[in-house]
């Protein structure tokens, strides 16, 4: 079964299977001459077919916004219908199956491609009119029946509507129901046959700053704990060059491929230009290497759990095969690397790893990771996301280590260790061929001027880094303490800028928790979806400064007693 938008050829035959079922077979209209049906409406819809080859099985219409009519003005007053008649508001009408094919899936297909054609527009909201006598049809579908009817020739219909996010609810609950129905279509239609879903990162907390960037200083009540942002400022040096200069770097084209930046992490770190790709973060840089590098048939193995940005990328993105190495939670989701090792030989093109990992803050020892890196078969490249390495020590790196091998990139953002998230800095180093390879799918003036000024400044500053980097970790240890003396005893021992850690048993839902919490403007990531075998109740908190540390553990803690009350 073929769906597609239709042709001006299909809407010819669509209109002659029209009149010989509306007009001959249900009396709705009369019998013409011409054998075909068609209104005003067709001058601005849009007919999704259904095809067994050639032959059209079935079709459903969607009438957009900015048309002067819908068909539901013909039996209904708008007064009754719960949404206004905005852009947002589409109508799907006509849906019409063959008779040898109405025992079939062919009308959920239609319904779902209408649901979808209205989804990836922008629409929603929907309205229908739908024959009473299949009403459950349409309700299964999603479909809200309202109570009103309205009689036309032979049928009775009943007018219903659908928000497209119970739609999607829906879909999603039924999603085995879907990948089924998805087997059985060639699906030509130019939008994909589910919505892309979006990738989450935390950061619900600018709601409550206010996204529009209007109301900055809300940010001074909340905290972003969600969120990894550095708890320190950048260095006085990045402020400086920023601030003398802020009106060049923001009106002025930057370098094109950010060649000074690359001239000084290659100074600063030790290594050559040729082996370092920058890019505007770590994102951008994940999604441009990852789809350049695997394809659909690749084989690929990552760490669960992991930095889910990685998932997103692979699965819903590439959409390749991915196989997980469960990290254990007993065993306090430490990488046994042996282990990993003879798993990583099974032919696999690329495996993914985070280290030190997220959202765990386990860390791998250099010395176990380059032994392990060592002997990996050349077939398989390695990605190595090392985002929190310098949170140890800017010397456990591995950037000189992949320089040396033809089939290991090393990821390095600048956002957390050098507090320049708002920027967007990072940069991969690998082998110079797979620079090559990169390089020319990296668009130019990726980077802009003031991030690059301010990732130069932030790189001279070792100094200053170090001292901050060093203070992290006692500041991380006095907050697991506290933690710890409110009952939270299952704290993972993590060496970044951030500590995982359960909610015991005794404690409120996890929901009614971090709602509390929010409540409170203060902003937790519940990181249970992270990976298939984190388990419930699994929190991540950012490390802040010791008064807000302190704060947090405050807000924890009436948040706890609050809810028990």
């Amino acid at each position: 079964m073929i769906l597609s938008v239709a042709t001006e050829e299909d809407r010819q035959e669509i209109y002659r299977i029209r009149h010989k079922i509306y007009a001959e077979e249900l009396n709705q209209h009369a019998a013409n001459s011409n054998y075909q049906l068609a209104d005003e409406l067709d001058f601005k819809n849009h007919y999704i077919v259904a095809k067994y080859g050639s032959q059209i099985i079935g079709f459903i219409s969607v009438t957009c916004p900015g048309s002067k009519s819908y068909s539901v003005d013909k039996y209904f007053s708008r007064s009754v219908i719960p949404f206004p008649f905005d852009e947002y508001l589409y109508e799907i009408r006509l849906l019409t199956v063959l008779k040898q094919n109405r025992n079939s899936n062919l009308a959920l297909a239609l319904m779902f491609a209408a649901f979808r054609w209205v989804q990836s527009h922008g629409g929603l909201n929907i309205v229908a009119i739908c024959r009473k006598d299949l009403i459950d049809m349409y309700c299964k579908a999603g479909l809200t029946p309202l109570a009103l009817y309205a009689s036309s020739g032979k049928v009775t219909y009943e007018l219903a509507v659908a928000h497209i996010e119970d739609l999607q609810l829906i879909v999603n609950k039924k999603r085995w129901l879907y990948e089924a129905l998805r087997k059985k279509i060639k699906w030509h239609l130019t939008y994909p046959f589910f919505a892309p879903a979006p990738c989450y990162h935390g950061g619900s907390f600018f709601k409550a700053v206010g996204e529009d960037l209007q109301t900055l200083e809300n940010a001074k009540q909340i905290i972003n704990a969600d969120v990894l942002d550095a708890w320190f400022p950048p260095s006085p040096n990045v402020l400086k060059a920023l601030q003398e200069n802020l009106s060049f770097l923001i009106q002025t084209s930057p370098p094109t491929h950010a060649e000074g930046l690359v001239q000084v992490i290659a100074e600063v770190r030790g290594i050559k230009e040729k082996n370092i790709l920058p890019g505007a973060g770590s994102s951008d840089l994940i999604f441009l290497s990852l789809t350049v590098l695997l394809s659909k048939k690749s084989r690929v193995l990552i760490i669960d759990p992991c930095y889910g940005e990685y998932i997103h990328v692979l699965e819903k993105v590439v959409q390749c095969n991915v196989t997980r190495f469960n990290l254990c939670r007993k065993e306090g989701f430490v990488v046994n690397t042996a282990a990993l090792l003879q798993e990583i030989k099974n032919n696999y093109d690329m495996v993914i790893l985070v280290n030190p990992n997220s959202p765990t803050g386990v860390y791998t020892p250099k010395k176990d990771m380059q032994d392990m890196l060592s002997r990996i078969p050349h077939s398989t490249i390695v990605w190595l996301d090392e985002t929190y390495v310098d949170f140890v020590s800017s010397s456990e790196s591995l950037e000189n280590f992949a320089t040396q091998r033809e089939n290991i990139i090393v990821c390095k953002s600048m956002s957390k260790v050098y507090a320049l998230s708002g920027v967007r800095v990072a940069y991969l180093c690998c082998s110079a061929h797979l620079i090559e390879i990169l390089k020319q799918f990296s668009p130019p003036w990726s980077i802009s001027l003031p991030a690059q000024a301010a990732a130069i400044a932030a790189l001279f500053d070792k100094e200053y880094y170090s001292q901050m980097h060093a203070r992290t970790h006692v500041l991380r240890a006095r907050l697991k303490q506290n933690l710890q003396k409110l009952g939270i005893t299952e704290v993972v021992n993590g060496v970044a800028n951030y500590l995982f850690f359960y909610l015991p048993q005794h404690f409120p839902q996890i929901g009614d928790f971090l709602e509390s919490c929010k409540q409170k403007n203060l902003f937790l990531r519940d990181v249970s979806n992270m990976g298939n075998n984190i388990g419930k109740n699994a929190i991540r908190i950012a490390v802040k400064d010791e008064p807000t540390n302190e704060r947090m553990v405050e807000i924890i803690k009436e948040s706890v007693l609050e809810i028990a009350n």
